[in-house]
């Protein structure tokens, strides 16, 4: 495993986190559980089923001393949790009838549960669509002050060198707006996640004026508006791969870059570069790849990929007890 990711795992171990697994009836979930639990990274509890969890867990023998279940029929909160579900969607046209049926789900109550500060995070996927995982998310927990977009990102682990990736694999065409936001996001889970100062690379064909297109202007746009926001932001754009991650070809392309050929941080113009992109790294340059890591809510709900493994869900439910201290 990378030297990263222990780290993460450790810095989750000191903060005692509490997340839910809303894919319950999954027995790799049931597993995570048992590894989460007893190498003390954090606290779990299973949304869902509670006889069915029980049957499950003892069909692949995992005990499940000390790890909590929820069953969402029979918690106590079932009408407190409908209630305000009602309310935060009743403008769109939601029935309280829905607004109950929606909130029986394990993954919409716990991503209230998020919401409501029962718990500190949620991690779904293996199961539950990334969709759905996302609009769970921001349904129910929503968008912080000055984020306009949900959005995700790969943490690239090289031998001796750790990236982040975004947006790869949420926002297909994002906005001028949108890419600052992803920016923004990205640079702060970086920070938290591997303890260095995100030196953000606003990529595209161009460097600096080097050619001119409305693709070009986008990026540039987001750049001074992600400036705008977070003044103390490195960040630069925009700015070709290699003017971002080469010092003598920045000096030459972008004299005077704060980024200076050291980025550490990309954000790509679009879901098709970003998503080819990791993907070259992943198998060209044998980078370990996690994510899509959702970002840009105002507490983590996290997606795990229906192909994941035990140890992917370990890893995630770490990523999400770290990213989401404050």
């Amino acid at each position: 495993m990378a030297k990263i990711i222990d780290e993460i795992r450790a810095k989750a171990k000191q903060l005692k986190k509490h997340i839910v697994l809303p894919d319950a009836m999954d027995e790799r979930a049931i597993q995570a559980a048992r590894i989460i639990l007893d190498e003390q990274i954090a606290t779990i509890s299973l949304v869902g089923n509670e006889e069915a969890i029980r049957a499950k867990a003892q069909q692949i023998g995992v005990g499940l001393e000390k790890i909590y279940i929820v069953d969402p029929e029979k918690s106590e909160k079932l009408t407190d949790f409908t209630n305000i579900f009602f309310n935060l969607r009743k403008a769109k046209g939601i029935q309280f009838e829905q607004a109950l049926e929606t909130m029986k789900l394990p993954l919409f109550f716990g991503a209230m549960m998020v919401r409501e500060e029962m718990v500190d995070g949620s991690v779904a996927g293996s199961l539950s669509t990334t969709s759905d995982v996302i609009r769970a998310g921001i349904q129910i927990v929503g968008m912080p002050a000055g984020i306009a977009v949900a959005s995700s990102f790969f943490l690239m682990v090289l031998p001796h060198i750790t990236y982040s990736y975004a947006d790869c694999g949420v926002v297909p065409e994002p906005t001028a707006e949108q890419l600052a936001d992803i920016a923004i996001s990205t640079a702060a889970n970086h920070r938290k996640l591997t303890g260095e100062e995100p030196r953000v690379a606003m990529l595209s064909f161009s460097t600096k004026g080097s050619a001119s297109h409305p693709c070009i202007e986008k990026v540039q746009k987001a750049t001074s508006i992600a400036k705008m926001k977070k003044p103390d932001l490195i960040i630069d754009g925009e700015l070709q791969f290699d003017a971002a991650v080469v010092p003598s070809v920045s000096a030459k392309k972008a004299p005077g870059s704060p980024v200076a050929g050291s980025a550490n941080v990309f954000i790509f113009p679009n879901l098709d570069a970003g998503n080819i992109s990791y993907k070259i790294t992943q198998r060209l340059a044998g980078a370990e790849a996690f994510g899509p890591i959702i970002q840009g809510l105002k507490r983590p709900c996290y997606d795990l990929s229906r192909g994941c493994s035990v140890s992917d869900i370990v890893t995630m439910v770490a990523i999400n007890s770290v990213a989401g201290a404050v």
